[in-house]
């Protein structure tokens, strides 16, 4: 197959976005298909101007700029070539190749529904909404979609004006080797990188601030247990992004937080350390279009405490222990409860607890590369023929 992947310019400070279309045209291309990437380059985007003027910028790159370029190549390529968009978010180019094979990869509707109201506590900014309906007329014209998850798949149902052609749903492939290490080796590797000591175990929290990865949660599970449990002192990580001004707020008012770590910037395979070494992966998200952490940390041999709500419950499968989603009427309540799910798996046995490991290896499987390459490669040959 000749294949065509739309991808997010380079400029923007995407992660998970840039890593699921490397996984994409990498082993599109080791499977003997023709790939190319096509995405704008940043022209407007890279003057020297201050940072709010280079967003408005850089979407002349996006949207004025790359569009002329597209509708010049297109002429040059070929009639069988399928067209893939890596991220429904990628919706205002879907028009250009419309009429022509092409299939669109969707991940989460979550800005799209708080540009609608249908998410109280991510209100959206007038342009937000602008830019949402933006989006959304652009994907609303494709005809072949591949969602990461049945929530997806249901929520692109009901954003799409009509029936697509077809709607699949694949689950994603992790995109890192993640596999059990021996625990106390992870420990001391992770303990000498980052200087705190954690020979003893530790609690582990892995994304970012966005509203739907509650990390104010992280940290409200976390003071409940140490005040159910003053005895006890293990440490919390906290790895992604710098915290913002409403966490550090809730960082500062914890009794704990001279326990309380943020860590930024580590490499993979440090990253990949924290998982095996984890005495319980804490992964309270509102929302999320797939849970790649869930999946890493059961690969990884951590146990993991997530909430009951798809699409997690379709990630941990029945190897994790569930938690109520968090409301505001019921935080302490919820706080608690997380508290009772953390004391519940350091209280296991050794054959309890590796059972629980067992399980979420065996679950885990279910998330290959290979797997979910297969599943795709057979949906663009589909397309293409």
């Amino acid at each position: 197959m000749n294949i065509v992947f739309f991808t997010h310019p380079a400029f923007q400070s995407h992660q998970s976005m840039p890593r699921f279309a490397m996984m994409l045209a990498e082993g599109m291309k080791a499977r003997g298909h023709k790939i190319e990437l096509w995405s704008p380059e940043a022209r407007f985007n890279k003057l020297p101007v201050p940072a709010f003027f280079k967003k408005w910028l850089g979407y002349i790159d996006q949207y004025i700029i790359f569009p002329a370029e597209v509708r010049k190549r297109l002429k040059e390529t070929s009639k069988d070539t399928l067209f893939v968009f890596t991220d429904q978010a990628l919706g205002p180019w879907i028009p250009l190749v419309a009429d022509r094979p092409h299939v669109i990869h969707c991940h989460d509707f979550l800005a799209q529904k708080s540009a609608l109201g249908q998410i109280p506590q991510n209100q959206t900014s007038w342009s937000g909404k602008h830019y949402q309906a933006f989006i959304y007329r652009g994907y609303s014209k494709g005809k072949n979609f591949i969602s990461v998850s049945e929530k997806t798949r249901a929520d692109l149902a009901d954003f799409l004006p009509g029936k697509p052609n077809l709607s699949e749903m694949v689950y994603n492939g992790l995109n890192q080797s993640f596999t059990p290490l021996d625990v106390e080796a992870a420990r001391k590797a992770l303990a000498d990188t980052t200087g705190i000591l954690l020979e003893k175990g530790y609690l582990l929290h892995v994304g970012g601030n966005q509203w739907y990865k509650n990390r104010k949660g992280v940290i409200e599970i976390y003071n409940a247990w140490r005040n159910a449990q003053p005895e006890v002192v293990l440490p919390l990580l906290l790895i992604g992004y710098p915290p913002n001004d409403a966490l550090k707020q809730m960082y500062e008012a914890s009794p704990y937080k001279d326990d309380i770590y943020f860590l930024t910037g580590l490499k993979d395979e440090v990253v990949r350390m924290a998982y095996a070494g984890a005495s319980v992966f804490l992964f309270p998200s509102l929302a999320e279009g797939f849970g790649w952490p869930i999946a890493e940390a059961m690969a990884s041999g951590c146990p993991v405490i997530t909430t009951d709500a798809a699409p997690m419950t379709e990630v941990a499968g029945t190897a994790a222990v569930l938690i109520p989603l968090r409301t505001e009427d019921h935080a302490a309540e919820w706080a608690d409860a997380g508290a009772r799910a953390i004391q519940l798996i350091l209280s296991e046995t050794s054959e309890e607890r590796n059972k629980r490991r067992a399980d979420g290896l065996r679950n885990a499987e279910r998330f290959t590369t290979v797997k979910a390459l297969d599943k795709i490669e057979a949906i663009y040959q589909q397309l293409a023929h």
